[in-house]
């Protein structure tokens, strides 16, 4: 065998064991971020049946559909800078403490605004069904309280700490469900009393988040640092909002349009659903992580299109699974959700086609499109509103609401996928 012939099959086998190696830490990673998400879904399962019981169904809808828009709003805090500090742990660490510092000043200013923002939408969505101070109680919770301890949880996912971030995910979701048991055993019932359990339940979730989850780092105030990037943060809260806004308009829409008692079963079919987009996060944040590095890493189309189709059946087999146990046990939940477990399968296509529109917008701010992709997202919040509004005025039984639903994701997604692959066409932006 020639020097040369030796140097080619050395080259080859290093690569070869590159190859495998990088292989095996996207499984490591895949896995330690997943088991975050397994953790997750048993507690949100737990939470979710303890509460849906605890309340009535009217309450429910209302608790949910306040905490949808809670988690809308939470997306103004800090106008949008928690995207610049999820770059900058991605890809330089080094600078966190500089960006730790500006997160929590953009954060204090963004306090009016968020304010401002709450108060309008309780007039628009809530104030004929459900009184001030608990709805006020659960933006708190979710915008004051829970957001910055999504912070903590997506720096650790920057910095490669998945396991520390999957285990913060757990703990959140667990101090959730503890507080729903101590709520159903030991607290006067109503919709105020959860409302301060849930408060107190994230603020002790962001206590722990800070105390023993986030990276120790020198705090350094560096106004120079944020400038080139706090438009691009100002583009994501904007579009973030709108992401929210369009998944959950349907919740507000229903609260308006159909009353608390269909918001209540339309929010338990619904929160169903989102337990099977949880396992689908996982791998779009690692992805998202990979397109930071690599922006034409889904340059074909086969691997477009593998990728959604596995979206796809995924969520739409979860479903299917539960709605099946929901047929054969339908008390197995408790009394409440077997009220809308007979609508479960009737929205069989609706978690795969959500979840494949929510993994599109994230391909856009993965490759730094968040200007594209604010756009996208107001012509799919319009778009909802208008099939959403015509479906609630057609037809009032729940059972042709859920049927109906199908066709109105079908038709989003299809916008949404002209929209996102024609954005993708064009040169990534370079964040």
């Amino acid at each position: 065998m020639s020097p040369m012939q030796g140097a080619v099959d050395g080259d080859t086998a290093i690569s070869i064991r590159a190859y495998i190696e990088g292989r095996q830490r996207v499984l490591r990673d895949y896995l330690a971020a997943i088991s975050g998400s397994a953790g997750r879904l048993v507690f949100s399962l737990a939470y979710f049946v303890v509460l849906a019981n605890a309340l009535s169904i009217a309450e429910f809808g209302l608790f949910a559909t306040a905490s949808a828009a809670g988690v809308m709003l939470s997306r103004l805090l800090a106008f949008g800078f928690l995207a610049p500090l999820y770059r900058i742990a991605t890809v330089k660490p080094r600078l966190l403490g500089a960006y730790t510092a500006g997160f929590l000043v953009m954060s204090a200013l963004s306090l009016p605004v968020l304010g401002a923002a709450s108060f309008g939408i309780y007039l628009l969505f809530f104030s004929s069904d459900m009184p001030l101070a608990p709805f006020l109680l659960v933006v708190a919770a979710e915008a004051l309280l829970w957001r910055p301890a999504e912070a903590v949880i997506v720096v650790n996912n920057g910095l490669g700490r998945f396991g520390r971030g999957a285990l913060l995910v757990i703990l959140g979701t667990a101090v959730r469900a503890l507080a729903a048991v101590a709520f159903a055993l030991f607290a006067p019932p109503g919709l105020l009393s959860w409302t301060l359990f849930y408060l107190a339940a994230n603020a002790l979730s962001l206590m722990l988040a800070i105390a023993f989850f986030y990276p120790h780092r020198r705090l350094r105030f560096t106004p120079a640092l944020y400038a080139k990037r706090l438009a691009d943060a100002v583009y994501v809260a904007g579009a973030e909002v709108l992401f929210y806004l369009q998944m959950e308009l349907d919740k507000l829409l229903v609260l308006a349009l159909g009353g608390p008692h269909l918001a209540g079963l339309y929010a338990i079919v619904m929160r169903l659903v989102d337990l099977t987009a949880i396992p689908v996060r996982t791998f779009s944040m690692l992805l998202v992580q990979k397109m930071m590095q690599a922006p034409d890493l889904l340059s074909r189309w086969s691997r477009r299109l593998g990728i959604e189709v596995a979206i796809f059946a995924v969520s739409t087999l979860a479903l299917l699974a539960l709605a099946v146990i929901l047929r054969i046990f339908p008390t197995i939940l408790g009394s409440n959700v077997a009220e809308a477990a007979p609508l479960v399968i009737l929205a069989l296509l609706v978690p795969g086609l959500r979840n494949l529109v929510e993994y599109q917008a994230e391909l856009l701010f993965a490759r730094g499109q968040t200007a594209v992709r604010a756009v996208n997202l107001v012509l799919l919040a319009g778009a909802k509103a208008v099939l959403l509004a015509h479906v609630l005025g057609a037809y009032t039984a729940p059972g042709d609401v859920m049927i109906a639903l199908n066709g109105v994701f079908a038709a989003l997604y299809l916008a949404s996928l002209a929209l996102t692959y024609t954005a993708l066409a064009m040169p990534p932006k370079r964040v």
